[in-house]
């Protein structure tokens, strides 16, 4: 038997894309040269792969059956094709993509760039917004690391756990309520401001709210929590915040902190990127530099001597 193994990189991203045109633009080919790949792969398999549903396409069964070993297989053809390289960090070029929510990246940014402009001057990083949508870059391989609060649920996402984090009421130090403890009266009396990208005046502390038969007033939502940081210090306006991640930005700006009157779960955070990169070397030093970076962050402070 003849095989062309060219065919199972094109089968690999047909896979992960889950379109002729995503996989062509993956392999940098041309939407009709991966069409006739699909055709050969079809008939070498004697399977759709692919079929046509509406606007998009969908895996066969068979199809899904075997990703995951096409993927490896593609993956380990690769090792044994390529040369076994260290990781020379000094004279390493590249361009990594990470996108952070902007509280994480505005505590945790300057400590990841120092790291990597000291041990890795030729890498270059660039610190993108969240979207205010689901979007695919991290499975395009336009994104290589992602931050997230949920389990990803594609199979070709890898994740890692980092920590759990909680909320916190953050409000200015001269505020009617600073002086604490916070009761669920006192909570819904005051006014309140939600962090949405997408403007959403409620989240999951109404939620518990609404659970005990009580709501709050939310008189706005801000678009980060940077902005509803500062909001919470120049206004009366109450902020829920994640704990651990702002607490720099919350001492710098000088913001009082007191605990939720309501029970919520732990927020975990999730660093994710696509398996594409298990095997690379500069992406592996340089995702476990980002978690190193984001971890400090749940770490207990040091007990001066």
């Amino acid at each position: 038997m003849h095989l062309d193994l060219n065919l199972l990189t094109a089968l690999d991203a047909l896979l992960e894309e889950g379109s002729v045109a995503g996989a062509a633009a993956r392999l940098h080919v041309t939407p009709p040269a991966m069409s006739r790949s699909l055709g050969r792969i079809r008939k070498a398999t004697g399977d759709q792969i692919l079929v046509r549903t509406g606007r998009t396409m969908s895996p066969t069964p068979h199809a899904l059956a075997i990703r995951g070993q096409v993927h490896d297989l593609v993956q380990r053809a690769h090792a044994v094709l390529s040369a076994d390289k260290q990781l020379d960090l000094p004279t390493l070029e590249r361009v990594f993509t990470v996108r952070w929510h902007d509280a994480l990246a505005a505590a945790r940014g300057s400590a990841l760039i120092a790291g990597v402009c000291r041990d890795a001057p030729g890498v270059q990083v660039r610190l993108i917004a969240e979207s205010g949508s689901d979007t695919p870059e991290l499975r395009r391989g336009e994104v290589d690391l992602e931050s997230g609060s949920a389990l990803p649920e594609a199979p070709d996402i890898r994740s890692r756990l980092i920590g759990e984090d909680r909320l916190v009421v953050a409000l200015r130090p001269g505020h009617p309520l600073a002086g604490g403890p916070l009761t669920t009266e006192h909570y819904t009396a005051a006014q309140h401001l939600t962090v949405s990208r997408r403007g959403r005046l409620a989240d999951p502390v109404d939620d518990a709210l609404d659970a005990l038969g009580l709501r709050r007033h939310v008189v706005v939502a801000a678009p980060t929590t940077a902005v509803a940081l500062r909001l919470a210090r120049d206004t009366d306006l109450l902020a829920c915040v994640p704990d651990a991640v702002t607490r720099t930005t919350r001492r710098e700006l000088g913001l009082a902190t007191l605990a939720l009157p309501v029970e919520l779960p732990a927020i975990p955070l999730f660093t994710m990127w696509h398996r594409r990169y298990d095997n690379d070397l500069a992406h592996a030093w340089f995702r476990d530099r980002a978690a190193g970076v984001l971890e400090a962050l749940f770490t207990p402070p040091t007990a001066p001597r």
